[in-house]
């Protein structure tokens, strides 16, 4: 590997070190799940989103977003599908949130399904969003060498790889403060707040001129 490899990808390491790191729709739903179902629902959470990331990912490097760049159609459909999972994440979320009768975890939500459940919502959340098949359309060309098209598939795994690490210690962080987090009214807090910033995203990309 010679040293202009290796800057490279430290360069891209470096990038995507600090896109998974910055607070956005990834973060609240680790948190959201791993505070109210555990450690086991928080990784779902964490794999769903990787799952996401790789699928669009993979998608770049064989050229299928370029299509989706480039088709203002399927660009739209996309979004809307996208936004309306959105809505829906929020909405479920503050309906929650003012409910009366408070059920316990185990009561509302059993071990097994919601393992499924907390996979899916990270999974779809980033299949239904445009903007990660765009994001890996605009930032993979700028690192692959030239006459190195494979290392595509190298800085997917990478970015996958960090968002990995990042969002599993955020899953850890959560559920050893469980004890505080966990309280009633923490969850009706967590919970509004998750919902104001799905609503709030499913608004803004429903909104967005495509």
């Amino acid at each position: 590997m010679n040293d202009m490899t290796t800057g490279v990808l430290l360069g891209f390491t470096v990038v995507a070190l600090l896109g998974v790191m910055t607070p956005g729709l990834d973060t609240m739903l680790v948190l959201r799940n791993s505070i109210l179902g555990g450690r086991r629902r928080g990784i779902a959470a964490v794999l769903g989103i990787s799952a996401g990331c790789l699928v669009w990912g993979s998608a770049s490097v064989l050229g299928l977003t370029a299509l989706l760049t480039a088709s203002h159609v399927a660009y739209n459909v996309v979004r809307i599908a996208g936004a309306a999972y959105l809505l829906w994440l929020g909405g479920s979320a503050l309906w929650k949130s003012l409910r009366r009768k408070r059920e316990t975890v185990e009561q509302a939500v059993p071990a097994a399904p919601s393992w499924w459940v907390a996979f899916r919502s990270g999974m779809v959340t980033n299949l239904l969003n445009p903007k990660v098949g765009v994001f890996y359309m605009s930032l993979l060309p700028q690192f692959i060498p030239a006459g190195a098209p494979v290392w595509g598939a190298a800085l997917v795994l990478i970015h996958v790889g960090a968002g990995l690490v990042w969002l599993s210690g955020l899953a850890w962080a959560a559920t050893k403060a469980k004890r505080f987090l966990s309280r009633d009214a923490v969850k009706r807090w967590l919970d509004r707040v998750t919902a104001t910033v799905l609503i709030g995203l499913g608004v803004k990309l429903a909104a967005e001129v495509g």
